[in-house]
């Protein structure tokens, strides 16, 4: 056994050395090619975009932001929706204008994503009420804002998990088989916060990591069959960031981007089948450096959002960011 583990330690020690060398050498050989591919497949794609008329769609977390608003951008392209959220009044009220936009029909489910019942009947009714489903949209999600040592009990981070997470998996789990049929897609809603350190959303970033780790997974497992976008919005303005919210987050004056700005992209990156987005562009910039130089983006944000004398926080327990 031992002289089997030796051997198996001089490979590796032998991978440590020639790996780096010989991609290095792929990657002046093939990153032209590779890029010309992407970018041809990019214009190829945004020519022969998604037409999402008569399609079905089901959105999580509809009755505001995010959710709200793409329940309207599918409306405006004839899209039939099944909006889910907790909130019946709001979802009524985003139901009656996704017909007034285009939508020929629309039902509404109330519940709670974090149940496993609840997400089999959202699925169950857009079968029952449409007879198939084409695009699931994974949207709701709810976050803490606070340092996380704190917290003053560690059991209300578990709904974060709950939602953020298991909701979509469960909702996912039950729309599966008959998104193969249509060859449809699965939304994720992540965050631009699991890409880079966001003090004071702690367990929401992991929330958010946990899920496209899920999700890229879950498409090498479905293949071709199911298209998955994963998308990572940056500060937007919705239910998430009004009132004290950015306050609390040390986030005051950073630039917000508009829900329907955002959705706008959003939907545009559905319909052309993109595996990411990340919106708005320019945050992918910080991504990169977050790649090159951690440290330094790590201090930078310290920083800003918890070290400067402008930026205390007399009550970092108080506060909750918050999505239906």
């Amino acid at each position: 056994m031992l002289p089997l583990l030796s051997s198996m330690d001089s490979i590796h020690k032998l991978l440590n050395i020639v790996l780096p060398l010989i991609s290095l050498l792929s990657l002046f050989i093939f990153l032209p090619p590779i890029l010309l591919f992407k970018i041809s497949s990019s214009i190829l794609r945004s020519v022969f975009s998604e037409n999402v008329s008569e399609k079905v769609v089901l959105i999580t977390g509809a009755s505001s932001g995010i959710g709200k608003h793409l329940a309207y951008e599918y409306a405006k392209g004839g899209a039939c929706l099944v909006l889910v959220a907790r909130r019946q009044k709001q979802l009524q009220e985003v139901a009656c204008k996704a017909r007034q936009l285009g939508s020929p029909d629309v039902i509404i489910e109330t519940g709670d994503v974090s149940k496993v019942e609840d997400c089999k009947q959202f699925v169950d009714a857009a079968l029952n009420h449409f007879g198939r489903l084409d695009h699931l949209v994974n949207n709701a999600g709810i976050g803490p804002v606070c340092m996380f040592e704190d917290a003053t009990n560690v059991d209300d981070f578990a709904p974060i998990m709950n939602i953020n997470f298991w909701g979509s998996v469960y909702c996912t789990h039950f729309a599966i088989p008959h998104l193969r049929k249509s060859r449809g897609k699965i939304v994720v809603i992540a965050s631009i916060v699991q890409l880079r350190p966001i003090p004071r959303v702690s367990i929401y970033s992991a929330s958010k990591g946990a899920l496209v780790s899920f999700y890229e997974t879950l498409r090498v497992e479905v293949g071709s069959d199911i298209g998955i976008t994963i998308v990572a919005p940056g500060l937007i303005d919705s239910e998430m960031t009004k009132g004290e919210s950015t306050s609390k987050a040390g986030m005051d004056g950073f630039p917000v981007e508009s829900t329907e700005g955002c959705t706008k992209a959003i939907f545009k990156s559905i319909c052309r089948g993109d595996r990411y987005l990340i919106e708005p562009a320019w945050v992918r910039l910080i991504h990169l450096w977050n790649l090159l130089c951690p440290e330094a983006i790590e201090s930078f944000i310290r920083w800003v959002l918890i070290t400067r004398p402008n930026n205390s926080n007399p009550n970092p327990n108080s506060g909750q960011l918050k999505a239906d």
